[in-house]
């Protein structure tokens, strides 16, 4: 039996929820889950914001612990091993997106968390092909975090072809927004961050080279056609206008938070100089993998608060009111 917190119904606290897992497939690896990250994604699938979710749900998808057990097709892994997991838990292996390495793009890919039980659970399995070895000494108290909200600010940079000579803006410092900062200072990127006047100095200290206040009109003027990329990492709507003016000539606006909200976007303002708009959620695995190993190079850690995983409805509590510095993480 596995043995995790689920939620019944949309928006209701999480409940202990025990179920059968039926026999191990021949492809398939169990985990035994040692922590887990809270995303905002989660709380999304909680809620059925998506319209994607089905019940019990059991959600989850930033898991770190070792392997249990093996089904008896899988080469690669053993038992005892660390690994992660992260959104994807199955793809196809034949369609075109999966055999050119894009298989974070496949239309038949299984969700950790869509139609799939998670990690918040003392046990979690999935197809060997989405999981990942971690690399040797890194810090499993923090890595869970990179493999959903890590990756999600790290594939932009691979995807889109960012230099370490680019000025890259990061709208909104916190869960993701955080990570992107260490990311790109790594990266060798020049740096703002927009953010509040109260996180000014927090973003200086997590790598970004200038801070400035979003709602201070003074400090935006003078940033007209400054930057290479701006990666908005937010769920709210913004002045989207505004920030493309913010855009060097072929710059860049890419989401990586999901706001729900119609892009309210001028045609003339991507039209003039060539502007881009794009979108960006995870990466394949091997740009999972790349990314822990950048991550474990040059020291990029996402800064968290543990909970017990008894005490899992206090921490999504604390999550939904905003009130995290800066990813949560369970731990048994």
């Amino acid at each position: 039996m596995i043995n995790a917190y689920a939620a019944m119904s949309p928006g209701e606290a999480l409940t202990p929820y025990s179920f059968d897992p039926g026999t191990l497939g021949e492809n398939e690896v169990e985990i035994t889950v040692k922590y887990c990250g809270i995303c905002h994604s989660d709380i999304s699938m909680i809620d059925n914001d998506w319209e994607l979710s089905s019940y019990p749900l059991v959600a989850g998808h930033e898991v770190v612990g070792e392997i249990a057990q093996i089904g008896s097709a899988v080469s690669g892994f053993k038992v005892g091993q660390k690994v992660g997991l992260g959104w994807i838990s199955d793809f196809c292996e034949q369609c075109d997106e999966c055999h050119t390495g894009d298989e974070n793009l496949c239309a038949d890919l299984t969700g950790t968390i869509v139609g799939h039980h998670g990690g918040f659970a003392d046990k979690v399995r999935a197809n060997a092909n989405s999981v990942i070895a971690l690399p040797e000494g890194i810090d499993l108290k923090t890595a869970g975090p990179l493999l959903c909200g890590g990756i999600t600010v790290f594939n932009p940079l691979v995807q889109f072809g960012i230099k370490p000579t680019d000025k890259v803006a990061v709208i909104g410092i916190g869960g993701l927004g955080h990570m992107a900062l260490q990311f790109l200072n790594a990266w060798g990127c020049e740096i703002t961050a927009f953010t509040s006047e109260s996180k000014k100095q927090e973003a200086i200290d997590m790598g970004a080279h200038y801070a400035v206040n979003s709602r201070d009109e003074a400090e935006l003027s003078s940033l007209a056609g400054k930057f290479d990329l701006i990666l908005s990492t937010v769920n709210v709507k913004l002045d989207w206008n505004l920030f493309l003016s913010k855009l060097k000539p072929r710059g860049r606006l890419v989401f990586v938070g999901a706001t729900l909200d119609p892009l309210d976007v001028m045609v003339p303002n991507l039209i003039e100089g060539q502007k881009t708009i794009s979108g960006s959620d995870t990466g394949s695995i091997k740009t999972i993998s790349t990314m822990l190993n950048f991550a474990q190079r040059h020291g990029v850690k996402p800064v968290i608060e543990r909970y017990p995983f008894e005490k899992i409805n206090e921490a999504i509590d604390k999550l939904r009111e905003g009130d995290v510095r800066y990813r949560i993480v369970l731990e048994y």
